[in-house]
This record gives C-alpha cells, structure tokens and sequence, in this order.
C-alpha cells in the first residue's frame, strides 16, 4: 500500500488513476499509471477527505499487487506527480499536530509494531486507544481545580478563602500525590513489559556464564566449551520469562590477560556492565567462602574498571552439581544453582522478576517510556515540594508554582506542553510510512 497525504494528495491520485472520480471512503479498482500513461499495476484507490483521515488531512491510499519493484515504480510514479517521500514518523506526527491524537498514543503506533511479546502488543494498544493519556489528563484536570482555587485565594485576598486552614488544599493535594503516584507504577510497568529488563551475564573465565545465558534462553545461543576465555566478544540475547523481555548480554570472562583481543572483550565487558539495570556476578562454587557483598573481590580489576558503577548486583554460585550446595536462593543473598542441569534456575528466574517488579502479563494497562516515566516523577517531585511549601511555611504562592511546575510536566507526557527537539526525536524513530 502507497499513502498520500496532504492538499495534493488527490490530485496526484486522480493522475496516477487515469482521472477517476473518488467517492469519499469508498474501494474503487483502477489502473495505476507512471507519467507516461504505462499500466504500472492495478487495485484498489480509497480516498479520505480531511478532517476524517488518520493525519487529519486529505489522505487517499492505493493498494496494489505489493513486491518492492511494483511498489518503487509506483511510489516514484507519485513523487513524478508532486509528491515527496514521508520522513521516519511523519504520517503519525502530522496526526498529531492535526489533534487526531496526542503524543502518547503516536508513541504507541511505533511501540505496537516494535511489540516483542503479547503483553506489550496488548499494552501498545491500550495506550494506543487513550487509556494512559485519560489517566494523565484526569492528574492535569484536577491540578487545574487545585491551581485555581490557590490562585483564587493569592488574587483575590479580599474574598478570604482561607486555604491554609479549611483543609480542602491539603485534602486535594493529597489525593492527587497518591493517584500520581499510582499513575507512576502503572507506567514502569508499561515500561517494564516493553523494553524489559537488560542483564548482564559477568565474571571470570570459565564461571559458567555461557551456559547461564544459554540455561535461561531455553537454547544453545552462545558456544559452550572447558576452554577458558572462550566468549571473548559480546553477545546479546532477547527473551521472554513468562511474559516478560529480559535483555541477556553475555561478556568475555574477566582475568588479566596479555592477548590483545582478549583484552578488548574485557574492556567492552565492562562498558556493557555500566549500561545495565542489573549485574548477574557467575562465581564458580567450588571455589573458596566469598563476600557477596564485596564485587571488588568478585570482578578481576574491578577496582579500577567499576570505581563508579553503580548498580543493583545477584551474585550466582554456579555448578552446585560438583560442589554439592545445595540449589536456590541462600541466607546471604546468593543463588546457588547448576547451569548445566537446570538446578535452582526456578528460583533465580523468581528473583528476577520480584527485582524487577514485574507482576504479570495482565498487570499493565498501557505501555510507556523512559521520558513517561522521568516527566511522572518530576510531577511527583513539584508536588513533593508543594506539600513542603503548603505545610512548612504555609507560602500560597510558592505552592502555586510547584502545581504549575507538576501540570507542565504531566503536559509533557501527553504533548500538550513539548518542545519542538523532543517532537524530533521521538518521531524520528518511527518506520517510514507511519
């Protein structure tokens, strides 16, 4: 299929169709034709006249044959006509400054093809019907009402609205924390059942870390060998634990090394480990007692190399099968397991999710992102300091900036409030024709 959009889209359609009339949301068969009056392929013409489009604007979309020749020949056949090729997103960006939809629910376009599982393709499309933005404009309308009773009382002193003392401020200041706070769960679950969680697989040669990640993936997705140093690059995996993505990287064994592509894995081992929501330490259980707690006596170099890292670690006693411990989650916060025989994997598995807060594949009510999730709490925090303001020092008027402060934050989210460089990035990553 081949969308036009804009004031010419008809025009072009009607060239490109051999001037035949289209009846507004109708199917009509034509020939389609290149300037030269050649039969390019032939199908069905729908023409949508504005507002009623999906852009808002005049759309007409021809659907032919399909395969890439017919459909190069055809897109060029309307570029010949007048038309230019859409940018990455600009069918869903011209839908949204034509207010067929806000930015929430353009952002769910893209996230619904981009749905890895069923849970976040079900979550993509809650969005996509309005079910986060509904939640954000009830948070923006009744910090309107709050605003204006404020502001009502700083104005207009005369009328002796006593904010500080009727308790109806507070009240309402109150509610609308908790159902932010309640909005704010809800989306890191949204983004937790779309982007999943991203761990890395580290430790020294030989730990077990490659059948770790192969144990979890459910196959053999990296090579397994008693040769140590044999991951010396690394290696990425997408999978699901009941509904939920996890982002598995496996990196080369940490040790000192002299071989210089060796060094290289190990150097892009620590890297990925500084980008990671969570840090899987592989320490062989036959080895000597170990503090778990102590990642600098875990990680060869680590002294150096992680000085500032600074994430949440699961240290892991592999090969419980040799050393005889027993499988599964220990006093000190380690798990003991078997990644070869599978012992003990139920409960790391278990962990994971608990650490991540998932709660299950019918738990989100609609996807989310990062900059969703960075914009709730900034809300959260102007209303945090609201209630400072409010209770503390009993300031009106510093209150009042900080709900101004949480409204255009929550505004952000929704893209009633945005700047035109976020509107870039954001559409910029979309597939072209969306």
């Amino acid at each position: 299929m081949v969308r036009l959009s804009g004031p010419a889209s008809l025009v072009i359609a009607k060239t490109l169709c051999g001037d035949r009339e289209l009846t507004p949301r109708m199917a009509h068969f034509a020939r389609f034709r290149d300037g030269a009056g050649e039969v390019i392929d032939e199908g069905l013409a729908i023409y949508f006249p504005a507002p009623n489009s999906f852009t808002g604007e005049e759309v007409v979309e021809l659907q032919g044959h399909g395969g890439p020749v017919i459909l190069d020949l055809l897109v060029k056949a309307c570029i010949d006509a007048g038309a230019r090729q859409a940018l990455a997103g600009e069918f869903s960006q011209r839908a949204f400054l034509n207010d067929k939809m806000d930015l929430t629910q353009a952002e769910a376009i893209a996230d619904l093809i981009d749905a890895g599982t069923e849970a976040s393709a079900r979550a993509a499309l809650h969005s996509l019907q309005g079910a986060f933005s509904s939640e954000v404009n009830q948070l923006v309308e009744e910090l309107i009402g709050l605003r204006i009773y404020v502001e009502a009382a700083i104005d207009f002193p005369e009328e002796e609205i006593d904010f500080l003392s009727d308790g109806k401020v507070a009240g309402d200041l109150d509610a609308v924390y908790q159902q932010a706070l309640r909005v704010l769960d809800e989306a890191r679950q949204g983004r937790l059942v779309r982007e999943g969680m991203t761990l890395v697989i580290a430790g020294k040669p030989n730990a077990g870390k490659s059948s770790l990640m192969n144990a979890l993936a459910g196959f053999d997705a990296a090579i397994v060998t008693d040769i140590a140093g044999t991951t010396r690059d690394v290696l990425r995996e997408a999978i699901q634990l009941d509904g939920m993505p996890l982002n598995l990287i496996d990196t080369a064994g940490l040790r000192e090394s002299g071989d210089v592509v060796e060094q290289e894995g190990i150097r892009r081992a620590y890297a990925e480990m500084k980008k990671a929501d969570r840090l899987l330490v592989m320490v062989d259980s036959r080895e000597d007692a170990i503090d778990p707690q102590d990642i600098h006596s875990l990680l060869p170099q680590s002294q150096q190399q992680l000085e500032n890292l600074d994430l949440p670690v699961t240290v892991i006693l592999n090969k419980a099968d040799l050393s005889g411990l027993p499988p599964g989650a220990a006093d000190d916060g380690t798990y003991i397991l078997s990644a070869s025989t599978g012992e003990g994997l139920s409960d790391l598995r278990a962990h994971l999710k608990a650490v991540a807060g998932y709660q299950g594949e019918g738990q989100s009510r609609f996807s989310a992102r990062r900059r969703h999730i960075t914009a709730l709490e900034q809300a959260l925090e102007a209303l945090d300091n609201g209630k400072a303001q409010l209770h503390g020092h009993a300031a009106g008027e510093l209150l009042a900036e900080d709900l101004r402060a949480a409204q255009k934050a929550l505004e952000e989210i929704t893209g009633a409030f945005t700047a035109d460089d976020l509107l870039g990035r954001i559409f910029s990553s979309f597939c072209i024709g969306k």
